[in-house]
């Protein structure tokens, strides 16, 4: 990757990564349905706003019902399952399902797309990456793994629908603009969830207390409406294997936010986490891409 794609890796990381501790806080006060709907809303006007400064065009006729499905499975649908699971789990448990990601998508990708196929390396490292993030949650779940199924099943139906969402949109949508993607899929979201929220979580209420507001507003404008178009800059640049590894970034970044912000020790759990997640990040994204295969799904797509 260039130096600016890992900025990209890094900055969505952050982003992503602290989206757990704000979802934590979001659901004490909301609902799932209510919270996801707001969340939505806020990263759709926000998308909207950037799309008009950009002055970008919308090709409903063509990829409306890409839009329609990347709306559900790469929003509405995870959205709503991780809220649903952290009022049943710790946002460190849900960060560390959630990294389950990559290797979902690692055994989809060669299924669908000829560019990004299976690898020894590959493999390796999205099991290093992995190891690493078991290692550096492992002193903060223990007796969380016997207890609490159903928020734990709902995150990893979380994961698979991010990872099928990734192949689908590197397959479907690729070649649009990453504003066009994000507001496109926003927006289907959007109208998706309006309706589930007025009717599930009747009658429906705004929150009421302002770290709730903080709460949805940095969901919607940062982690849905800045964190998408890094993530489909990425999905166009680097493929999808390698744009949902940032997910082993997120249970680093918690514990980082934790031992600077909430003044918890750092243990041997950070060091050789840490570095086993960073050393998976690098053996997977360091391989080249073949030119031959990228161009071979050019022509099919």
């Amino acid at each position: 990757m260039s130096i600016r794609e890992w900025l990209k890796f890094i900055l969505l990381g952050l982003i992503w990564g602290s989206s757990f501790l704000w979802i934590k806080i979001g659901v004490q006060e909301l609902g799932p349905f209510t919270l996801v709907t707001l969340r939505v809303f806020f990263a759709t006007l926000g998308l909207w706003l950037i799309a008009r400064l950009r002055r970008a065009s919308m090709p409903w006729r063509q990829v409306l019902p890409a839009f329609i499905v990347l709306g559900v499975l790469n929003m509405a649908l995870p959205f709503v399952l991780i809220s649903w699971s952290e009022q049943y789990i710790s946002s460190g448990m849900a960060a560390i399902l959630n990294s389950t990601v990559p290797l979902f998508t690692l055994l989809m990708a060669p299924l669908f797309l000829s560019d990004d196929p299976w690898t020894l390396p590959k493999g390796m490292g999205l099991l290093v990456g992995f190891l690493g993030v078991v290692v550096l949650m492992s002193n903060q779940v223990q007796g969380d793994l016997t207890r609490l199924k159903i928020g734990q099943f709902t995150m990893l139906l979380a994961a698979i629908s991010y990872a099928a969402a990734a192949v689908y949109a590197r397959r479907k949508v690729r070649g649009l603009t990453p504003e066009v993607q994000s507001l496109g899929q926003s927006l289907m979201a959007t109208l998706v969830m309006l309706p589930l929220a007025f009717g599930l979580e009747s009658p429906f209420t705004f929150p009421q207390h302002p770290l709730t507001w903080v709460s949805v507003l940095w969901l919607g404008l940062m982690g849905s409406c800045v964190a998408t178009l890094l993530y489909y800059s990425l999905l166009q640049s680097i493929g999808p294997t390698r744009t949902t590894l940032v997910t082993y970034i997120f249970p680093l970044v918690g514990v980082i936010l934790g031992v600077l912000f909430l003044h918890e020790r750092p243990d041997w759990h950070l060091l050789v986490g840490g570095a086993l997640i960073i050393s998976g990040v690098a053996v997977v994204n360091l391989l080249r891409p073949n030119t031959r295969n990228l161009a071979e799904i050019g022509e099919k797509t």
